[in-house]
């Protein structure tokens, strides 16, 4: 095979560090700052606040963050970021709803958005560049545009009601008027918002104008988040979960995440022999995913979508992953005057009165969000993540499974047609699965899931991020061809 095609299906190679993520802005911010000696957290930051700006629809200042790290030296640590339910939230708002259920779109599943308060619990512990310095990129995008780039121009237009739907919203994305792939779009608000939080650090959205805005902006739509609810947001660090698959050390985020359903899926599979060439293996995978799954719906909850991911590695041989999100497209749609982002719909992902995972006051509900990591003999070999609210733990298994027991190049790996649960034995199949496999699918039980939710008929098959450390210490690096980014070595 020719060289070029060998590294296509490999991935970018670096010996020193590596960024992989979902925009050619966000690589660049990341890359810029390790050049001047930030860490990956650094660099992750300076990420993520720039994929807030050019992907509006997937996350931003209104949504939560989460992150999975590896130091070169010490234990692995996770970090939870995810908002709570307004303290004065009450089953009893669910009685005048249709069916008493929470509509995926509606003012009562506002919850804290933990973004920002997350970017500065993350540079206290890990940081080395000065903190403005993190959002000079993203404060430039927003206040001098950007072109927008194919699949987020594509996603805009799909999720155009949503935004139609709230006049601050309309106005601040341009419903009626999408921006198309290379067309320029500013958000000055925004700009002005990261701005302040530069300057103050997390107070400025947590105590400041932000807070205040975004409670009248859920009130004025019927929900009940308050400033006070911002003022009392606090994010924490804890020890990932993990499982052992195939000579590795997996590793995912703890309740109130689905993470375990990964490690669940992958413990049933590792004594299974997982011939690549057999349908069957498939269909395993697809069984024990569903297991994981409706086990995870059981138990996950507060132990006290959409998404976007970025992975750095650098020098020093510090690891991050990750991911931010408004969940739904457009979170809830609902937009915060002058502030220039929509508030996330989280509390959807919340029960029934009376399941562990009920909605309740100042609870952190179901989290579909889940940077990954694994290790081999204890150091760090890969960090990960796929988007696409519950494709994410499937993408981990899917991902994991072609790398660690198929052996699989990196980006032959990420860019090969996945499946995705979409409820009970209604399961997608993404165009250029072979034959054979989506034959034993289908013989299986497993049904075409049309008409299923808002992507119903066009699943979401995600978007991963990967960088792996090989055996000779170089890096690899792999990006989603089904999003905007890319791996860049640094």
């Amino acid at each position: 095979m020719h060289a070029s095609n060998l590294l296509a299906k490999a991935g970018v190679s670096s010996a020193s560090a590596m960024v992989a993520t979902g925009h050619p802005l966000a690589a660049a911010a990341a890359a810029a700052l390790l050049s001047e000696g930030g860490s990956a957290v650094d660099a992750a930051i300076a990420a993520d606040a720039v994929l807030g700006v050019v992907e509006p629809m997937a996350t931003g200042i209104g949504g939560d963050l989460l992150a999975m790290l590896v130091p070169p030296n010490g234990a692995p640590e996770t970090y939870n970021g995810t908002g709570r339910s307004p303290a004065a939230l009450s089953p009893d708002g669910l009685a005048g709803l249709p069916g008493g259920k929470l509509p995926e779109r509606h003012a009562l599943t506002h919850t804290v958005p933990g973004a920002v308060q997350g970017w500065w619990d993350l540079h206290q512990r890990h940081g080395r560049a000065p903190w403005p310095r993190l959002f000079q990129a993203a404060i430039e995008c927003a206040r001098d545009g950007f072109a927008v780039a194919p699949v987020a121009a594509r996603e805009w237009a799909l999720f155009e009601p949503v935004i139609a739907a709230d006049p601050v919203s309309a106005r601040l994305y341009r419903a009626g008027a999408v921006p198309v792939a290379g067309e320029r779009f500013s958000n000055p608000e925004l700009a002005g918002v990261l701005a302040a939080v530069a300057a103050d650090g997390p107070q400025a959205f947590y105590r400041g104008v932000p807070a205040q805005a975004a409670a009248r902006a859920s009130q004025s739509r019927g929900g009940v988040l308050a400033a006070a609810d911002f003022a009392a947001h606090h994010g924490h660090f804890d020890v990932p979960l993990r499982a052992r698959f195939r000579g590795l050390d997996v590793l995912e985020c703890p309740p109130n995440t689905h993470g375990l359903a990964v490690l669940h899926a992958l413990e049933a599979l590792e004594p299974l022999p997982l011939d690549p060439g057999d349908p069957a293996t498939t269909v395993a995978m697809v069984d024990r995913m569903g297991e994981a799954l409706a086990h995870a719906k059981r138990v996950v909850a507060d132990p006290a979508g959409n998404t976007v991911c970025t992975v750095v590695v650098d020098a020093s041989g510090l690891a991050i992953t990750l991911m931010s999100s408004v969940f739904k497209r457009f979170g809830s749609g609902v937009g915060v005057a002058g502030c220039g982002f929509a508030l996330q719909n989280r509390g959807f992902g919340f029960s029934a009165p009376g399941h562990i995972n009920g909605l309740a006051p100042s609870k952190r509900p179901y989290h579909t969000v889940v940077p990954g990591a694994a290790l081999r003999d204890g150091r760090f070999h890969a960090g990960f993540g796929v988007v696409g609210g519950a494709m994410q733990p499937q993408g981990h298994v899917q991902l994991l499974t072609r790398i660690a027991a198929w052996g699989e190049p990196l980006q032959a790996a990420i860019d090969a047609p996945r499946w995705r649960l979409e409820a009970d034995r209604a399961l997608a199949t993404e165009t250029g699965m072979p034959a054979a496999v989506v034959q034993a699918l289908r013989a299986a039980g497993y049904r075409e899931p049309d008409g299923l939710g808002e992507l119903g008929g066009r699943s979401d098959f995600g978007g991963a991020q990967v960088v792996l450390r090989q055996a000779d210490g170089t890096l690899l690096g792999g990006s989603d061809r089904r999003k905007d980014g890319l791996a860049l070595a640094c």
